[in-house]
């Protein structure tokens, strides 16, 4: 989800199968808080096995909260991975779409039985394409069939490798993101199937823009960044450099090197991304924003029984199932958690709790190759008993 960041770059479907095959040099580990050392062992196993640059976890249980990090935010001047520095989300921006529209649900200004056709007239069409017969629900959970325009090859090949420097500052519009999709056959007839898609969010995204005569990202503010006081989240549209305190984002590129040269993917156009991966967070105020969605402090019971009505996944991350911006998985141990994760550039974030949201674990790693294997594992470290792993 660059301006070409493929279907890895706000998800993580590919970047299931990516492996650590680039080694960035780890600094030393910080020190080991009471009670968590499972965890803090994971995080340094995440630097020392995998080459990741750098990871930071928070944890939140009740009013108990724990930070640990391991290697560094820069590895050029060794700069350690800090609290509150601001990342790229990727996809785990889906789920504040999806929340923004289920309160618009809440408030009848939208149904989630409602077409794509109701709201977006034309756009959906032609190619096997009808938007009269694709729901907002059908965007929302994946079921669709909507092609996913970060898969397609094009646009792929101008976010791999040295093509990703020539496009890095490109502009795409939701529109321009909506069209390359569709250039595609849909995956199946919507409701047949499970088939993740950014494009679905796009979708959505401008379905809000229509019903309530506001931006996306107005509504992102006055909905959920405002009232929950996420000083450090924003939507940066075009905006390149990230704000604030930040590690530097380190990339492949997408090489398909058994050896790849590292990069430097911190400053970039995210508008390809939009409202299915391009927010930029901390892991404080994504702990703040999961805890009250699991806990049913955004959404009335209605929209969070839809939220938390579950599709069975395919070709995705194993042990899954996805509602309406969320997912579940089930551990190794049997412990199911839920929230959301993204992938983009440089940058994996996975924030994960208990149903309540009382239990929150967040964790960022600020490099893509190190695979889903060290958030397993650290989500491992604080939900599974150790006789259980």
């Amino acid at each position: 989800m660059t301006r070409s960041l493929p279907a890895t770059a706000g998800l993580l479907i590919a970047a299931a199968t990516m492996a650590g095959a680039a080694m960035v040099a780890p600094a030393a580990s910080a020190a080991s808080a009471p009670g968590h050392a499972e965890v803090q062992r994971a995080l340094d196993q995440a630097v020392a096995r995998s080459g990741a640059p750098g990871i930071v976890t928070e944890i939140r249980d009740g009013r108990a909260t724990w930070f640990g990090s391991a290697g560094v935010a820069d590895t050029r001047t060794g700069r350690k991975r800090q609290h509150h520095e601001r990342f790229r989300i990727g996809s785990a921006t889906k789920a504040f779409t999806a929340t923004v529209v289920l309160q618009l649900a809440a408030e009848r200004e939208l149904s989630l039985d409602d077409t794509v056709d109701r709201w977006l007239p034309g756009l959906v069409k032609g190619n096997g394409y009808d938007g009269g017969e694709i729901t907002v629900r059908q965007l929302l959970n994946h079921t669709s069939g909507i092609f996913n325009y970060g898969n397609d090859k094009e646009f792929f090949a101008t976010g791999q490798g040295e093509a990703w420097f020539e496009h890095r500052y490109d502009t795409y519009t939701p529109e321009q993101l909506v069209k390359i999709g569709l250039a595609n056959p849909p995956y199946f007839e919507p409701g047949r199937g499970f088939g993740y898609s950014n494009t679905n969010y796009v979708l959505a995204a401008m379905i809000v823009e229509k019903a309530t005569g506001r931006t996306y990202g107005e509504e992102l503010t006055r909905r959920i960044f405002r009232p929950l006081g996420l000083t450090g989240t924003y939507l940066p549209g075009g905006e390149a450099k990230i704000r604030g305190s930040h590690p530097r984002h380190y990339s492949t590129l997408f090489s398909p090197d058994a050896d790849p040269k590292i990069h430097d993917a911190t400053e970039m156009n995210q508008s390809f991304a939009w409202a299915a991966g391009g927010i930029v967070s901390t892991t404080g105020d994504l702990q703040r924003f999961f805890g009250a969605l699991l806990g049913g402090r955004l959404l009335p019971p209605a929209q969070q029984r839809e939220m938390f009505t579950m599709v069975k996944t395919q070709n995705w991350i194993p042990g899954t199932t996805y509602g309406l911006g969320v997912f579940s998985q089930k551990l190794s141990c049997g412990v199911t958690v839920w929230g959301n994760a993204g992938a983009t550039y440089g940058s994996w974030t996975y924030a994960m709790g208990s149903r309540d949201g009382k239990r929150m674990v967040t964790s960022h790693v600020n490099g893509d190759w190190s695979g889903l294997g060290v958030f397993d594992d650290v989500l491992a470290a604080e939900f599974c008993p150790a006789t259980s792993r």
